[in-house]
C-alpha cells in the first residue's frame, strides 16, 4: 500500500465530521496543505492502444479489464475530490486493437476527421499527451491528421524532421515541450498561478520498428541526452514544475546511448520533478520493480522522483500526488506519493470484478465508431483456401499453427531487413493454444475454408503477446525442439495402443519450429521434464534435423520468430531468456491480421515439416474433439483412424507408427 492510501484514510476521517466534510467539499486535498502549500494531482493514462470501450473486439464480447471509458470514472472521481489536477497521456493511443485498424485501414483520416481516441480524450479534457512508438505504425500522414484534432498539446522532444548541432536546434516533428499555465488553490483557499512544463519522449528504436514509415523522413535522438538539453530551456522559459512524459520503460540504472527503457537515468536528471512512464505494459509502483537499482517501490520513486506507470489498455490510472510549497515567487515539490488505481480486480477463482462503472460521456462520444468497428471485425478481411483447425495439432503439422508461423516469419524478415541480422535464416516457432485438454472437447480452433474475419484471429492466437526474435545456434535449436518433444510419453517399440500425450505437458509449450524439417523418435525418453527441467541429458528424440535439405550444424546461427513470453524464458526453453535480438512493438494477433489483409487469400495448409519417426508394429492412442472426424482424411503421411469414444466427450484416435 502506498502512502497515498494513508492520505485517503485521512480524507475519510475528516469526512466523518461536519467541518471536515465542508472543508473537503471546498478544497479536498489542499485541506491538508498549509497556507503557502497546495496539492497537485497528476493523472496518467498510458498504452491505451485505442481501448476506449470495455470491449474485446477479437472475442466480440464486453470485458471489465480494459477501456478508457472505465478509467474515466476514476478520473471523474479524482476531479470531484481534488481542486488541483492535471490529466496526461503517455503515448501508444492510436494503434493496438481493431478499432485502430478500422480507422487506419478502412475509414481513413481525411482532413478534419476526428480519431475516436482523440474524441474520447477531448471529452475528458486532457491537459497534454506524448507520442508512443505505436503512433507511427500507420505512417506519418495518418499520425499528423489524427493528432490535429487534439484540444491539448501533443509533445515529443526526441524525434525530429531535421537534426541540428544540438537537440535545441532540431526541427522537431511535434513541439518538444509545452508550458501549461494553470491555477492552484492553496490550503488557505487562495488561488495562485503555476506554470507546469511537460516534455515527451519515445524509444529511438522506432527508427527500426517503423523503418518503412520513418526512414528518410525523421531522425531520433537519445532520450536522456535530449532531456538534458531541453530541461534548462524549460526552466528559462518559466516552468516551475516539470513533468516528463516518458513513453519508455523502467529498465537499467546506468545510461547508455539509445536506450529503449530509459526512465531510470531520465529521472536522475536535475530539473525533472515527476515522471510518468509506460511502454512496458506493467504497473508502477508494484513489486515487479522491487529489485531495480534506483527504484523505491514503497515510496513510488525513481532516483527520489515520484513516478508512476498506469498499466495498459486503460487497466489503471496512474496517480502522482505532489505537495507544493511557495518558494518566493515559484513553487517547489515538498513531498509526493504515487499509486496506480485499477479498474478491475482478478479474483482467486480467475473471475474478474469491475471496480468502476462506465463513464457515459466517453461511451456516447465514440458510440458510432464502436458500432462501425463491430461491423468491421465481423466482416471478412481475407480468405483461407484451407480449413484452419487444431484437432490434430499435437500429433501432426497443423494449419492453425502454420498460419501463425507464416505471419511471424513474414513480420520478422521485414523488421530485420537492413540490420546486422538480415543475412541469418529466419525460422518461426508457434504452439497450438486451443487443443482440448482442460478446455474440453470443443476447445479447438475451427475455421472453415472461405472468409476469415478479424475476430477469427482470436481462435488462432488467444493471448495478447508481442512478437520477439531470438538468435540461437543449431545446438540450441535442437534443444528447443527436444523441450517441445516432452509433450509425448516414451513409447515401447512394438507396443499397442500406448497413450501418446503426457497430460502434465501444456499444449502452449509444444512449439513447432517452421523452416526446418525434423522427426521425433518416441522410443527415446524425453530430455526435459514438463517444466523444462533436464531429466535425461543423453536423450535424443529429435532426429534428422535439416535446414534446406542439409543437416543442421550445431554451430550454425538462426533467428527464431516467437512471442515475448517464450523469448523471455517462459517455459524454460533452451535458447531463450538472454538471446533476444528484436523486441517488436506489435502483438502477434495484429501481425496475423496484417498478414491476412496483405495476402488476401492465405494458404495455411501444413507443410509437414515434422513427423514421428517410424516404429514398426507400434501404435498409440490420443484423444481429440469429436469434430476431428471431419478432418482426419486430411492428415498427410499418417495412418490414423478413429478408435472409439474417449473420456469426457473426447474421441480417441489410433496412430500406427
Amino acid at each position: 500500500m502506498t502512502k497515498s492510501s494513508t492520505f485517503l484514510n485521512r480524507r475519510q476521517f475528516l469526512a466523518g465530521t461536519t467541518a471536515g466534510a465542508a472543508l473537503i467539499h471546498l478544497h479536498p486535498y489542499s485541506a491538508f496543505a498549509a497556507g503557502n502549500q497546495a496539492h497537485l494531482r497528476i493523472m496518467e493514462t498510458t498504452d491505451l492502444h485505442v481501448h476506449v470501450y470495455p470491449y474485446d473486439y477479437y472475442a466480440d464480447r464486453p470485458v471489465d479489464t480494459v477501456g478508457l471509458a472505465r478509467t474515466a470514472s476514476i478520473i471523474d472521481e479524482i476531479r470531484a475530490e481534488a481542486t488541483n489536477a492535471l490529466l496526461v497521456d503517455n503515448g501508444d493511443f492510436l494503434q493496438g486493437n481493431p478499432m485502430g485498424d478500422y480507422i487506419a485501414y478502412e475509414r481513413g483520416m481525411a482532413e478534419g476527421d476526428m480519431h475516436p481516441v482523440i474524441t474520447a480524450m477531448n471529452t475528458l479534457g486532457y491537459d497534454a499527451a506524448t507520442i508512443g512508438n505505436h503512433e507511427f505504425n500507420y505512417g506519418l500522414d495518418f499520425l499528423m491528421k489524427s493528432t490535429a484534432g487534439a484540444q491539448f498539446p501533443v509533445v515529443l522532444a526526441n524525434l525530429s524532421k531535421t537534426l541540428g548541432a544540438t537537440p535545441r536546434e532540431d526541427e522537431t516533428l511535434f513541439k518538444p515541450y509545452a508550458i501549461l499555465d494553470r491555477t492552484v488553490v492553496d490550503g488557505a483557499g487562495n488561488s495562485h498561478p503555476i506554470r507546469v512544463g511537460v516534455i515527451g519522449f519515445t524509444p529511438p528504436q522506432v527508427m527500426n520498428w517503423d523503418r518503412k514509415h520513418l526512414e528518410g523522413n525523421v531522425e531520433a535522438r537519445d532520450i536522456v541526452d535530449t532531456a538534458r538539453a531541453y530541461i534548462p530551456q524549460m526552466r528559462e522559459e518559466g516552468a516551475e514544475i516539470i513533468v516528463a512524459l516518458s513513453h519508455s520503460g523502467i529498465g537499467a540504472a546506468d545510461h547508455s546511448d539509445g536506450m529503449e527503457n530509459a526512465s531510470v537515468p531520465l529521472a536522475a536528471l536535475d530539473g525533472i520533478d515527476a515522471l510518468v512512464t509506460g511502454h512496458s505494459h506493467l504497473v508502477f509502483p508494484s513489486p515487479t520493480y522491487a529489485d531495480n537499482p534506483g527504484v523505491n517501490v514503497d515510496a513510488g520513486t525513481i532516483h527520489g522522483k515520484p513516478a508512476v506507470m498506469g498499466g495498459f489498455w486503460g487497466s489503471h490510472l496512474g496517480l502522482i500526488d505532489l505537495l507544493l510549497e511557495r518558494d518566493g515567487n515559484t513553487w517547489r515539490v515538498v513531498s509526493a506519493t504515487s499509486e496506480a488505481r485499477p479498474i478491475a480486480q482478478r479474483n482467486q477463482d480467475r473471475s474478474v470484478t469491475a471496480l468502476v462503472p462506465d463513464y457515459a460521456p466517453v461511451l456516447d462520444a465514440v458510440q458510432q465508431d464502436h458500432e462501425e468497428t463491430l461491423a468491421y471485425v465481423r466482416r471478412a478481411v481475407g480468405e483461407t483456401s484451407a480449413p484452419l483447425h487444431s484437432y490434430f495439432a499435437l500429433v501432426a503439422d497443423d494449419p492453425s499453427v502454420q498460419i501463425v508461423s507464416q505471419a511471424q516469419k513474414w513480420y520478422i524478415e521485414q523488421m530485420l531487413a537492413g540490420s546486422d541480422y538480415a543475412g541469418l535464416p529466419v525460422l518461426s516457432a508457434a504452439a497450438p493454444f486451443k487443443a482440448g485438454g482442460r478446455g474440453g472437447p470443443d476447445y479447438y480452433t475451427d475455421v472453415a475454408p472461405g472468409a476469415v474475419a478479424i475476430k477469427n484471429v482470436a481462435d488462432l492466437y488467444l493471448y495478447p503477446n508481442t512478437v520477439r526474435a531470438v538468435k540461437v545456434t543449431g545446438a540450441q535449436l535442437k534443444d528447443w525442439l527436444e523441450r517441445s518433444a516432452g509433450m509425448f510419453n516414451q513409447i515401447e517399440p512394438g507396443s499397442s495402443d500406448a497413450t501418446l500425450l503426457n497430460p502434465a505437458f501444456p499444449s502452449y509449450n509444444f512449439d513447432v519450429i517452421d523452416g526446418v524439417s525434423y522427426q521425433i523418435d518416441l522410443s527415446q525418453p524425453s530430455k526435459y521434464g514438463p517444466k523444462g527441467e533436464l531429466e535425461n541429458a543423453q536423450a535424443n528424440r529429435i532426429v534428422n534435423l535439416t535446414y534446406q535439405g542439409a543437416p543442421v550444424d550445431a554451430a550454425a546461427e538462426f533467428v527464431i520468430a516467437t512471442n515475448n513470453y517464450r523469448a523471455s524464458g517462459g517455459g524454460n526453453f533452451p535458447g531463450t531468456g538472454d538471446t533476444i535480438i528484436f523486441e517488436g512493438p506489435d502483438t502477434n494477433r495484429d501481425v496475423i491480421v496484417r498478414y491476412i489483409v496483405e495476402q488476401g487469400t492465405i494458404n495455411p495448409s501444413a507443410d509437414d515439416n515434422w513427423s514421428f519417426k517410424a516404429m514398426e508394429g507400434t501404435s498409440v492412442l490420443f484423444e481429440t474433439g469429436p469434430k476431428a472426424r471431419d478432418y482426419v482424411d486430411q492428415v498427410k503421411g499418417m495412418d490414423i483412424t478413429e478408435a472409439g469414444d474417449g473420456a469426457d466427450g473426447f474421441t480417441a484416435f489410433r496412430i500406427k507408427l
